[in-house]
């Protein structure tokens, strides 16, 4: 053999992911949603401070100048949508660092690990398939476009790890089991996320935030 030890593996992981992706669209139906798409949703007054740091720090050192930091932040303050404010910095830093992440693609891990976090939208179904490789999902800062969030997890000798803020609800769904897997309590009417899996030899792990202490 004249491959290099380990050159296989890129191409492994790119058969996996296409087989993943084709499993995915035979298993889930075809439905139709009116929920608006990520890049369309309204922007708050805190997403435009995000972007205007990233600006600001642009300029401060000298990837912005001055007049295109004033026509930027000019943009930034009349925008009205998420997708308005992120075009203003994708040629300022890497995907996996933008302040805003619209991206609503499933969540593969063949064979290495990835990680969905930050400030992103998470759509009302999220696909997820983790073989042999872990996926991640950063629930602490994300903008839930609805209140009960559908994760249908792949998990082939892999795991998905799930961070959530206080006040978010997470249950597993196999076989017409429900499993409650966030044990801190929540609020009635709480968001909830429904995680649904497809599993062999797979792990979910739920992280919480720290128990706050009671005040007597």
């Amino acid at each position: 053999m004249n491959e290099r030890a380990g050159s296989w593996l890129p191409k492994l992981q790119e058969v996996g992911e296409r087989l993943a992706e084709e499993f995915v669209s035979a298993r889930k139906p075809q439905t139709r949603s009116d929920l608006p798409q990520p890049h369309e949703l309204r922007a708050s007054d805190a997403d435009r401070e995000r972007i205007a740091q990233v600006l600001q720090d642009a300029h401060a050192d000298g990837r912005l100048q001055l007049d295109e930091l004033e026509e930027r932040l000019g943009v930034l303050y009349s925008a009205r949508t998420l997708g308005e404010l992120a075009a203003l910095t994708t040629d300022l830093l890497p995907a996996d660092q933008q302040p805003l992440n619209l991206d609503g693609r499933p969540v593969s891990a063949i064979f290495k690990q990835e990680k969905r976090g930050g400030r992103w939208v998470v759509p009302a179904e999220v696909d997820v398939t983790a073989m042999f490789g872990t996926t991640k999902l950063d629930f602490r800062d994300a903008i839930l476009q609805n209140r009960r969030i559908v994760i249908n997890a792949t998990l082939v000798f892999g795991g998905l790890e799930i961070h959530v803020p206080e006040g978010l609800e997470v249950i597993r769904v196999a076989k017409d089991k429900t499993v409650r897997l966030t044990k801190q309590p929540t609020e009635p009417g709480a968001p909830v996320i429904e995680v649904r899996t497809t599993n062999f030899a797979g792990e979910i792990k739920v992280k919480e935030p720290p128990r706050r202490k009671r005040r007597w």
